[in-house]
C-alpha cells in the first residue's frame, strides 16, 4: 500500500473508534440531566440513584472518548500537512474554539457533578450536568463546523494558494452544518436511550431486585429512543435533500444511480457493476427517490455517468465516482438500523403501555441486542458521508490524494496504524469489561455513602 491509502486507513479506523464514544457522551448525558430533574421535582430518591448509575458508565464512556479523540488533531499535522497547510486557517478555528470553549467547560462542570452530591444545593447540582450536556453538544457542533466546511466550504477566499478565512459568519451559517448536526444529535440521543433500554431489559431478564428503578429508566429509554428515532429520520431526510443540490453525486453513488432518472426510482436491493456502469441485479421503487429528493414525483435526480462528465469538464480529468459499493451499502445499512430502532422503540412503547413488556423474555433479548443498532446507524453514516464525498478532502477545492503529508514514509504511517490499532484494541476490552461489569452489577453499584461514591466515581474514571 501506498502512503496516501495507509494515510486513509489510519485516520478511518481512528476517527470510527472515537465515534463509538460520542454519541453516548451526548445522548446519555441528556438522559442523566433529564432523571436529575426529575429528582429535583419529585424528591423521589430514586431518580437520583437513576442518575448516580448511568452516571457512572457515563463517565467509563467519557474517558474512553478523551483519550481516543486526542490523536486526531495530531494527524492533521502529521499524516495530512498538506491538507493542514492549505485549510489551516479556516479548520483551525472551530477545532481551537472546541477545545478551549466547549472541552473544558465539559470537563469542568462534569468535575463539579461527580463530586458535588451532597456538597452543592440540588438545584446547582442540576445545573451543572445540564451544562455539562450543553458543552457536550457544544463540542460537537463546533466539530461540525469544520467538516461541514470540507463538504461545502463557504466564507473563504484562495491566497496563495491556501483557503482564508474571510467570513466566520458564513461558517455558523453553513446550510451543511444544519443539515448536519440535528442529525448528530437525535443520533446520538437514540443510542444514549438504546444504551438505557438495553440494560434495563437486562435486568428484567435476570430479575433484578429494584424493579422500580429498572421500570422507570426502561420508561424515560423508551420514549427519548421513539422521540429520537423519529426525529433522526426526519433530519436525514431533510439532509438527503440538502445532499441532492449539494452534492449530488453523493447522493448518485449512494443509490448505484448511473444514468439520470426523471422521475427517479429508490433502490431497495442492487447488485451493480461499477467497472461498466450498470445494474446486474436491481429491485426499485418507482417514482420513490423523486419524492424522496424533491417532495414530488416528478423530480429529476442525476445519475454517476452525468455528473462524472460534468465534473471533467468543471475540474478537469479524472475519476470523481466514490465507492459506490461502499456507499450504497453504507446508506442501507443506516436506514435499516434507523428503521429497526424506531419499530422497536413503538413496539416497547406499547408493551410497557399493556404492561406486558416484563413477561416477554423474547423480545427483551432483542432490546439487548438493540443497543448495538444506534452504533452501525452512526458509523455507517458517518463512513457515508467522507466516503461519498471522494475524490474530494474538501469538497471542489483539494483532493485527497493532494492533501497527504508528502515527506511521511510508507513504513512510519503502517507501524503508527498497527499501533494504534492493537493500543486501542486493548482500550476497547477494558472499555467492555468495565462497562459489562458496572451494568450487570446494577444498583447495587451505587453507594449511597458520598465518600464512597467519589471514590468509585474515580477509579470508573
Amino acid at each position: 500500500m501506498d502512503a496516501l491509502t495507509l494515510s486513509r486507513l489510519q485516520f478511518g479506523s481512528t476517527i470510527i473508534y472515537h465515534f463509538l464514544f460520542v454519541p453516548l457522551t451526548m445522548g446519555l448525558s441528556l438522559i442523566i440531566a433529564l432523571m436529575e430533574t426529575q429528582y429535583v421535582r419529585t424528591g423521589n430518591e430514586t431518580y437520583k440513584r437513576m442518575a448516580q448509575f448511568w452516571g457512572k458508565l457515563f463517565l467509563i464512556n467519557f474517558a474512553l472518548g478523551v483519550v481516543t479523540g486526542i490523536v486526531q488533531e495530531f494527524q492533521f499535522g502529521m499524516n495530512w500537512s498538506t491538507y493542514s497547510r492549505f485549510i489551516g486557517d479556516v479548520f483551525g478555528a472551530p477545532l481551537a474554539i472546541e477545545a478551549l470553549l466547549a472541552f473544558f467547560l465539559e470537563s469542568t462542570f462534569l468535575g463539579v457533578w461527580i463530586f458535588g452530591w451532597e456538597k452543592l444545593s440540588k438545584k446547582v447540582h442540576l445545573l451543572a450536568i445540564w451544562l455539562v450536556v450543553l458543552a457536550s453538544n457544544l463540542s460537537a457542533f463546533w466539530i461540525i463546523i469544520a467538516n461541514a466546511f470540507m463538504q461545502q466550504p463557504v466564507g473563504y477566499a484562495i491566497h496563495n494558494g491556501r483557503a482564508e478565512m474571510t467570513n466566520f459568519f458564513a461558517l455558523l451559517t453553513n446550510p451543511t452544518l444544519w443539515e448536519q448536526f440535528p442529525h448528530v444529535f437525535f443520533g446520538a440521543i437514540t443510542t444514549g436511550a438504546f444504551f438505557v433500554v438495553g440494560i434495563s431489559a437486562y435486568h428484567f431478564i435476570k430479575k433484578s431486585a429494584d424493579h422500580d428503578f429498572f421500570q422507570r429508566s426502561m420508561r424515560i429509554g423508551l420514549i427519548v429512543a421513539l422521540v429520537g428515532s423519529i426525529a433522526v429520520s426526519v433530519a436525514g431526510h431533510l439532509g438527503g435533500q440538502h445532499v441532492v443540490q449539494q452534492q449530488p453525486m453523493k447522493m448518485a453513488a449512494a443509490e448505484a444511480l448511473w444514468d439520470s432518472e426523471s422521475p427517479a426510482s429508490f433502490s431497495l436491493f442492487t447488485i451493480g457493476d461499477p467497472k461498466n456502469m450498470k445494474d446486474v441485479f436491481a429491485i426499485k421503487v418507482p417514482y420513490a427517490l423523486s419524492f424522496l429528493s424533491y417532495n414530488n414525483l416528478t423530480g429529476e435526480v442525476k445519475g454517476i455517468k452525468e455528473l462524472q462528465a460534468q465534473y471533467v469538464k468543471e475540474y478537469g480529468p479524472g475519476n470523481y465516482v466514490p465507492p459506490v459499493v461502499v456507499t450504497y451499502w453504507s446508506f442501507r445499512l443506516m436506514l435499516g438500523a434507523g428503521a429497526v430502532m424506531a419499530l422497536l422503540s413503538m413496539a416497547g412503547l406499547f408493551l410497557m403501555w399493556k404492561k406486558r413488556l416484563e413477561q416477554m423474555s423474547w423480545f427483551l433479548w432483542i432490546l439487548v441486542a438493540g443497543i448495538a443498532l444506534p452504533y452501525i446507524a452512526n458509523t455507517f453514516g458517518w463512513v457515508l458521508a467522507e466516503i461519498g464525498r471522494q475524490p474530494w478532502l474538501v469538497n471542489g477545492l483539494l483532493k485527497t490524494a493532494d492533501g497527504v503529508s508528502p515527506s511521511v514514509s510508507t513504513g512510519v504511517i503502517l507501524f503508527s496504524l498497527i499501533a494504534f490499532i492493537a493500543v486501542y484494541g486493548v482500550l476497547a476490552v477494558i472499555d467492555g469489561l468495565l462497562m459489562l461489569k458496572v451494568a450487570r452489577q446494577g444498583v447495587e453499584a451505587v453507594e449511597t455513602h458520598v465518600e464512597s461514591k467519589e471514590e468509585e466515581l474515580v477509579t470508573a474514571y
